[in-house]
This record gives C-alpha cells, structure tokens and sequence, in this order.
C-alpha cells in the first residue's frame, strides 16, 4: 500500500465522501458516519485524516515524505478544529485577511470568527503552497477534490493573484478521483518505498539483544555496533525519493549494492540459512553486476525482506512493513490452502530445482557441489555465457529460499537425489517463512 494524508472536513456524510474518493482500494465497511472513528479506521489503512486547515497544517512537517506519498486536499476547510487557533494560522490571518485584534474581547471574537470563515475558502491553497512552494513537495503527487464547486472561483483567484499555475480541482463523485488514488494506492514503486522507509524505521527501533549480523562475522574488528547499523538503515531508508525517477533500474541496482554492503565482512564458513542469499547476492554484484541490471520493485522487497530476517532477530509473525513488501507479489499469490495443499502433497518442485541447477553446472562445466547455494555461486563463477543470463539468476535467488529450508537428501551409493520438500515445520513455527514461501511461489517455479 502506499500512505495517503487526506485534509477533509466531511461537512455532507463523512461515509458517502470516503465511499466516493476511497471506494475504489477500501472496502466499504470501513466508511462510517462517525468522523473521528472513520478517521482512526483509516489510520489502521495507511490514510491519515486531518480534519482542519491548521490540523493539515500541523502535519506537514519538513519529513512529510517520510509519513506520506500522496494527499489528497479539500478546497473548503475550517481554518482550526474549535480548539483555537494557533500560531501558523494566526499568521496567515494577520498577513492575507487584515486580522487585527481588538481590545474589546466580545468584538475580537466576533472578528476573528468573520476572518476564520474568509481564509475557509482558501484553505486548500495555503495547504498547497506550502507543500509545493515550501518543501518541495511534487505537486503530481496531490489531488485537489471538493464538493463546493461554487468556490472554485475564489481558489483559483487566489492562485492567479500568487501568479502559480492552478491544479485540477475534481467534484469528489468524479470517477477519476477513484482511479487517481487506485493508481497511486497501487504504484509498485510507491509500495516499495513506503515498505523500505517503515521497515527501516521499525528495525532501528530494535534494542542491541536483536542485532543478529555479528554471529556472521569472523574477525572482531569487523563486527557492527547498533550506531553502525541504525546509520546503514537510515541511508536505506533515504535512499529511495519520493518523486519515481525516469531511470529506475540505475536507482534498484545502487539500492542492492548499498543494502548488501555490509555482507562484505561476513565469513563464509559462518554463513548459514537465508544468510546465503544475502552473501550470494553481495558476491555476484561485486563480480558481475549487469545481473542486476534489470531488477524490478519484487526483487528489491524480497532481498530487502530477507535481508533485514537475517540481520536482525525479531517476532516470527509477519509484521507491518513485511505486509506492505509482500503486496507487491499480490498477483502471484496462490491461495493459502492451495499452497498448503502442494506442500502436503510434496508437490512443490523443490526437487526438479535441485536437479536442474545440477545439470546447468554440468552443462556449463562448473564445479559440482551439494549446497545449491555453493552451486549456483560456481556457475557464477565460472567462464560461461550462463553467468550472465539475468534470468536465470533471478530465479535462483527466488529458488536459494527453498531449497535452504528444505532437506535434500541423496543416495549416494546409487547416486540418486531423494525426495526433498518443503518442512511443515515452517508453516506452523515461522509464520514469515510461510508468507514469503506463498507470496514468491510463481517466480520461483515459473
């Protein structure tokens, strides 16, 4: 999902406004009546609802792109929720509406009042100002949508008095409203974004018990202290912006160098588990990076997801930012007792993986191993054209998940591989693991 603030006052039903601009990404029972629950349900969503100019005010601080992807604005607001008015809109009073205050306290308020219902129907451009003209904000990534058409006009003016260019401004029963934020709702980039920036905030929230990327290091000096990997998280945390580049398979590739980084000081006789992906990846991007010349938002979820399970050890369930990652495999997703029903029935091709790699070494004179992991990194290794067929790699790394929590077992008199499956074991103890597995089945097996 990507995070949307809306600044909204629901002065018609507070259910029917959301049904029409959220209808299209929410169902409808989270729409209620009741302005402050809607607002708390839709927080639980990723929306965050303020209900006031000044309230919309208050939460445009300079790290908004760190809270948020997109707004969505109403023309029309109050200029304060009836608990006064506070310093910023008290500014825009005195500077644009000629609010002096008076020494006669009756009189004062009565005036105040007339100047709060004026700046009302600029609401929505002092909002905009100050996140385009101000922070920067890209003004692509606002919508202005409003049911009181009848002042278009007194917005509009006050954008051709700022000599700025005026926005779109959509009735909210307008189709294109649910499509705008289905689209931006949906954005694989914006996804991404948004469960990097949460993952990462989440994990440096974590005490020094739960840093687990030490047990792979060998020689002390090398070892990480939890400043060092707060700071590693707050470069990937900044790393991606909040405007989507031109150029993305540049940015994704830089992003994969950065996050397995570190992975450099690790030992490879202490690499063990998931690890191995991680390590493998830091290897071939050292080595041969137009791999990773081609890399889409699944791929960077995965190892970001992968990544930050092995560095750090935490709760088994699969927690907010994992839910947000794995959305962007949503339409590979097979039904969880479809799944479990593969696996029950051994027919997940964990073995014909196994056996595949195994003959690509072969056929590429590669150096024979047991680990898939090992394999694979020999076929990299190696001379042969196979080393640079993306694909393929990218399967791999999908595939290194598989075959690491599972068993295989061979006959080594007769030289034949045994059956091999996923363990149940996962299904019940780690329940990220079962996640994961459902979510990246189709591109590891495809």
């Amino acid at each position: 999902m990507s995070y949307f603030l809306w600044v909204e006052d629901f002065e018609n039903s507070p259910k029917v406004t959301a049904s029409n601009v959220l209808g299209s990404v929410f169902d409808d029972s989270l729409f209620l009546e009741d302005k402050r629950a809607l607002k708390k349900n839709l927080k639980n969503q990723g929306v965050f609802i303020e209900l006031s100019l000044q309230d919309g005010l208050g939460f445009i601080t300079p790290d908004l792109d760190k809270k948020i992807d997109y707004i969505i604005l109403d023309i029309d607001l109050p200029a304060h929720s009836g608990d006064g008015v506070n310093t910023e809109v008290m500014g825009l009073l005195e500077t644009f509406e000629n609010y002096q205050k008076l020494a006669d306290e009756v009189e004062d308020e009565a005036l105040l009042k007339e100047k709060c219902n004026k700046l009302k129907e600029r609401a929505g451009f002092y909002l905009y100002t100050k996140l385009v003209v101000e922070l920067g904000f890209p003004k692509q990534h606002i919508l202005f949508c409003s049911n009181h058409a009848e002042n278009n006009k007194t917005i509009l003016d006050a954008f051709v008095i700022a000599k700025m260019a005026s926005p779109q401004i959509y009735q909210k029963s307008n189709p294109d409203v649910q499509d705008w934020v289905k689209s931006r709702y949906e954005n694989p980039y914006s996804r991404l974004r948004r469960g990097i920036i949460e993952g990462c905030q989440y994990l440096k929230g974590l005490p020094e018990d739960k840093l687990r990327f030490n047990d792979f290091i060998k020689d002390a000096e090398k070892s990480v202290s939890l400043e060092d990997i707060r700071d590693y998280l707050g470069v990937l945390e900044n790393f991606l912006p909040l405007r989507e580049p031109n150029d993305k398979a540049a940015l994704y590739k830089l992003f994969i160098r950065t996050l397995v980084h570190e992975w450099e000081a690790a030992e490879p006789k202490n690499i063990k588990g998931l690890a191995w992906i991680m390590k493998s990846t830091r290897n071939w991007i050292t080595h041969n990076s137009t791999l990773f010349n081609a890399l889409d938002e699944t791929m960077l979820a995965y190892l970001f997801l992968i990544n930050m399970r092995v560095m750090f050890g935490f709760d088994d369930a699969v927690q907010p930012y994992e839910k947000i990652l794995l959305n962007l495999f949503a339409e590979d997703v097979l039904s969880e007792q479809l799944f479990k029903d593969k696996s029950k029935n051994k027919l997940i091709p964990i073995s014909e993986a196994y056996c595949g790699i195994k003959n690509i070494a072969l056929d590429n004179n590669a150096k024979d191993a047991f680990l898939f992991s090992v394999i694979a990194n020999n076929i990299q290794e190696g001379n042969s054209p196979a080393r640079n067929d993306k694909k393929l790699f990218t399967k791999l790394l999908y595939q290194m998940f598989w075959l690491i929590n599972s068993y295989p077992r061979v006959d080594t008199k007769n030289k034949k591989l045994l059956e091999i499956n996923f363990s149940d074991f996962y299904y019940v103890e780690k329940t990220y693991l079962f996640e994961l597995a459902r979510h990246i089945y189709s591109r590891s097996f495809s």
